[in-house]
């Protein structure tokens, strides 16, 4: 077998925007949801695209792009219910759209000031965590939180929830995600692992990672593992949506692959074409996800051109909205992260900062005592 898995790979929509019957996962969503999946995957990715310019215009401090992934991040995300939680990497701008997060809190916090603006416990999106695979633990213990709340397995479709952890295919080297498999497992928490397999971990490629398909590491686990069409939004949305109801009905973890490319850099500090084929990126080019669900789209009849119109329009508007706020934020008082440690802040902490802004107040900022 091919590391991509080819011969159970599952998949809805070709890339040329065909659909296809799978004997297990179905898609039953209706055609306004569908559009609506389209939406969500233009918007996503316009978000992305301003994001980018942003900080080649030196307005942020670095950003991670998601190019290529939106239909890894818009199906998964709209399959989530609202009980459902979601613990993302640094690179789920698709997920934290579909979660209600503003974009806006996105840029604060890659600008650098704030720490990640939006509240975990109203959107049931956690914040963005920068160590690689760390997320996957803190998911696993909250899926160990619902279940003993009583939260999974009573057939309440209002109340029992799942967790989603998020991670890309680099991760699955750390111990840190492989001591989550084992607690979920032994333990039968309500977690869907998914992993965005971008085949590039940073500029390490696939194959130095993994001798098989990462989904099967899953049978070692004693879980179920599933490889799905990344780049097709109706087979991921239709994965994740059987994952998490198996979770919430308490039968346990699943690991979804997620098989997609990234077609951007790592992030906007790293050089792509230092380790990327050119001919690579042209042949995913051709399994592009929102090109491949506009030609379904249009294929089926199923929009018009006045909905590409006002789509338009509505994107132009976000990004003028985004490039707006992000250049409106107010620096942080830089005496502030003392105050974001403790809930109650400590005598030895109410000391550093008297000292540091002791320190701060040594220096003379008047044009009269700046340096020549």
């Amino acid at each position: 077998m091919s590391n991509d898995g080819s011969d159970s790979l599952v998949q809805l929509l070709t890339p040329e925007g065909e659909r296809r019957e799978h004997p297990v996962y179905r898609c039953d969503l209706d055609d306004q949801a569908i559009r609506g999946l389209y939406r969500d995957l233009v918007l996503t990715r316009r978000i992305d695209t301003e994001a980018t310019a942003l900080q080649r215009q030196g307005e942020l401090g670095i950003w991670a792009s998601n190019l290529g992934q939106e239909a890894a991040q818009i199906g998964s995300g709209r399959a989530l219910r609202g009980q459902d939680h979601a613990f993302p990497t640094y690179r789920e701008h698709g997920v934290a759209w579909c979660r209600g997060v503003d974009p806006l809190r996105l840029l604060g916090l890659f600008r650098g000031v704030d720490q990640g603006g939006w509240d975990p416990r109203e959107t049931n999106f956690h914040l963005y965590t920068i160590v690689i695979g760390a997320q996957t633990l803190h998911a696993t213990g909250y899926a160990m939180g619902i279940q003993r709340d009583g939260a999974v397995g009573t057939g309440d479709a209002e109340r029992d929830a799942a967790v989603v952890a998020y991670f890309g295919d680099g991760a699955t080297s750390q111990g840190d995600v492989n001591e989550a498999f084992i607690w979920a497992s032994v333990l039968n928490a309500p977690v869907v692992f998914f992993c965005q397999n971008n085949q590039w971990a940073i500029s390490e490629p696939m194959e130095r990672q993994s001798r098989i398909p990462l989904f099967q590491r899953a049978q070692g686990f004693g879980f179920p593992g599933v490889q799905v069409d990344g780049n097709d939004v109706l087979a991921c949305h239709a994965v994740t949506t059987a994952a998490l109801q198996r979770a919430r009905d308490g039968q346990g973890p699943t690991l979804v692959e997620a098989f997609t490319y990234r077609m951007g850099a790592h992030t906007t500090s790293d050089d792509p074409t230092r380790y990327q084929l050119r001919e690579d990126l042209e042949h995913w080019k051709l399994k592009d996800p929102i090109a491949r669900l506009k030609a379904y789209l249009i294929r089926g009849g199923l929009i018009e051109e006045a909905f590409l119109t006002e789509l338009a329009a509505e994107s132009d508007a976000i990004a003028q909205r985004l490039r707006e706020g992000c250049l409106s934020m107010p620096d942080p008082d830089v005496l502030d992260i003392f105050d974001q440690v403790y809930a109650e802040q400590t005598t030895e902490l109410a000391q550093q900062k008297e000292q540091y802004a002791a320190y701060l107040s040594s220096f003379d900022t008047s044009p009269e005592g700046a340096p020549a």
